[in-house]
């Protein structure tokens, strides 16, 4: 199993820290954000390569961090040529230029590098390997939370019934976060998505497509999980994750 890190994003909620410096690399509790992904990655036996994809613009700061880092796991930044935000790939085009960039056949485990999460990704991995099928992280989620959401509708199984983003009312109680696993036969799928014009971004959009052609299962978490997404966002898990330190 392979890990793709999408962090091409330009994060312009956050500017100006943002505006020449990643947001994964912003510091929460004294540490870049991606750190603490990366130690639940590090968890997982099967992964054996991570790739971390960004922008032209946030390539060196990557670039620096993976040398230093010295990780267990080998990472290797891809430079995806975007230089702004109107030009970017979008999440799924950057999850299939990865792909592409480092010839992967095999499974991959896709995370968005911004969001802090209490729970193991290791537990993620063993419940694919049950399902060998895509599959998505969610949680249960108040009413209120979930109309700001891309929420799903599972079945007892926990197959993927229905996914909308944002629905004014929802049909589940769960709701979808930006963790997913896909098997290394579903890759061809990525590809097909993008050469039929669908969208390039948000990469729920790529679950909306794929559970309407193979089942596709959803792991449900206990815990948080925080997209730090505005200046308020961040200094409130700075101050959460500073205590828990």
């Amino acid at each position: 199993m392979k890990c793709i890190l999408l962090c091409a994003g330009y994060a312009t909620r956050l500017f100006p820290l943002t505006e020449n410096f990643p947001k994964a690399l912003l510091e929460v509790g004294g540490r870049p954000i991606i750190d603490y992904t990366l130690d639940k990655i590090n968890k997982i036996d099967e992964i054996d390569e991570i790739y971390l994809v960004t922008n032209a613009k946030y390539t060196p700061h990557f670039e620096k961090w993976a040398t230093e880092k010295n990780n267990i796991k080998p990472i290797t930044v891809f430079n995806d040529k975007t230089t702004n935000n109107e030009d970017r790939l979008g999440a799924i085009g950057d999850i299939n230029f990865t792909i592409e960039q480092a010839k992967i056949d095999d499974d991959i485990l896709v995370l968005a590098s911004d969001n802090l999460f209490d729970f193991e990704l290791k537990d993620f991995a063993e419940f694919y390997s049950k399902k060998k099928a895509p599959c998505i992280c969610v949680k249960k989620e108040d009413r209120e939370l979930l109309k700001r959401l891309g929420v799903v509708e599972l079945d007892e199984n926990m197959k993927v019934l229905s996914f909308e983003e944002k629905p004014a009312e929802p049909k589940g109680e769960y709701a979808a976060y930006a963790e997913y696993i896909y098997p290394r036969e579903v890759l061809k799928n990525i590809k097909t998505y993008l050469d039929e014009g669908n969208s390039c971004d948000a990469p729920g959009n790529l679950v909306s497509y794929l559970y309407k052609i193979m089942p596709v299962y959803a792991y449900a978490f206990e815990g948080d999980c925080f997209d730090v997404g505005t200046h308020d966002a961040l200094a409130q898990v700075n101050e959460l994750y500073s205590n828990k330190k």
